[in-house]
């Protein structure tokens, strides 16, 4: 190799270890600008410590990104929640092949997919069995929930893939206009951050104590609370609906005894707010006084009567803007839009 190969070999190396340390000083320096714009890397806050106490008054339900075991599926497709394609068959489609086809639409959207087919002038649930064809179907995407509203992108995926189905079944396709569909949708989506609140009470024991575990659990007894299959205590409707629940609180108390507890009213889920929000404050009343404990907020002060009847009004309120909407808390559409 000649002395002029070997410099050029030379050359190229430097260059090599130049690029590979610039990009270094880069990466340190654009780290650096990061960290002065965000702060630096923070604990995820899911693996932190405890939350801290809830405040005995309305507070927000934080929306889960995920939707849980619910009766969605159950439901027919409803323009207040749903973007809703109907399609016309040009002779009777049974359900079998309506859902063949369908399948797929539900394994994309999952519970946000409703089907519905037109018998005898109603719309019910299309049942795979059922030997009659029906003449028309309706095809609906939830477009909000806790969740938040469907992204455009989606709705126009949900759309197109809907109107394949219609294709192979040699139908037509009708859709309202996707544009107005959305802007209703995020109407609804603000009144649901508005409306997914709960009232919280807590009941604390008298300094340096706790509760007794047993007389925790005579108390609730007498009160009406019943413990359900997933463990939860909580006050009952006839048909077994949860009223309001009642947890321990997650401050400790003496060694064998309980802390302090809270009576938990979910808003939207409720049918008659304001009797069964009496009903919540007469409860507490009674667990306070069996217990000897306070019914104070998180700095201590207790809830009066003008406090409770502020928080009533605001209820009221609530109640009010959501049977406007036609989303009257405790319905099958408050079900679905806060589930």
């Amino acid at each position: 190799m000649t002395d002029f190969q070997l410099g050029l070999l030379a050359v190229g190396t430097l260059a090599v270890a130049g690029v590979v340390v610039y990009n270094k000083i880069q990466e340190r320096a654009a780290r650096r600008r990061t960290e002065q714009a965000f702060g630096p890397a923070r604990a995820d806050a899911l693996l932190g410590g405890a939350s801290p106490r809830r405040e005995p008054t309305l507070e927000p339900v934080h929306r889960k990104p995920e939707h849980e075991d619910s009766d969605a599926h159950e439901a027919l497709p409803d323009p207040r929640l749903d973007y809703i394609v109907e399609l016309h068959c040009r002779q009777p489609v049974p359900p079998a092949i309506f859902l063949e086809h369908w399948t797929r639409l539900e394994h994309r959207f999952g519970w946000r997919a409703l089907a519905a087919a037109m018998q005898s002038g109603s719309w019910r649930r299309p049942v795979p069995g059922e030997r009659d064809g029906y003449e028309r179907y309706r095809a609906a995407l939830q477009l909000v929930s806790r969740a938040g509203v469907t992204s455009e992108a989606e709705l126009i995926e949900f759309r197109s893939e809907v109107e394949n189905v219609a294709a192979r079944l040699g139908a037509t396709a009708e859709a309202p206009e996707m544009k107005q569909a959305l802007e209703s949708a995020r109407e609804t989506d603000r009144l649901c951050a508005d409306a997914d609140i709960q009232v919280v009470f807590h009941l604390v024991p008298p300094a340096g104590s706790g509760f007794a575990p047993q007389n925790v659990d005579a108390a609730a007894s007498a009160a009406g609370f019943s413990q359900g299959s997933d463990g939860r205590r909580a006050l009952r409707d006839a048909r077994g609906g949860v009223l309001y629940e009642l947890a321990q609180d997650q401050d400790a108390g003496e060694e064998g005894k309980a802390g302090g507890l809270s009576l938990a009213l979910d808003v939207p889920h409720v049918a008659d707010l304001r009797r069964t929000f009496e009903s919540m404050v007469r409860c507490a009343r009674q667990l306070a006084d069996t217990l000897g404990a306070s019914l104070v907020d998180d700095n201590g002060r207790a809830l009066d009567e003008r406090a409770l009847a502020a928080i009533g009004g605001q209820l009221e309120a609530v109640r009010r803007s959501l049977e406007e909407r036609g989303l009257p808390p405790g319905g099958a559409l408050a079900a679905r839009l806060f589930a």
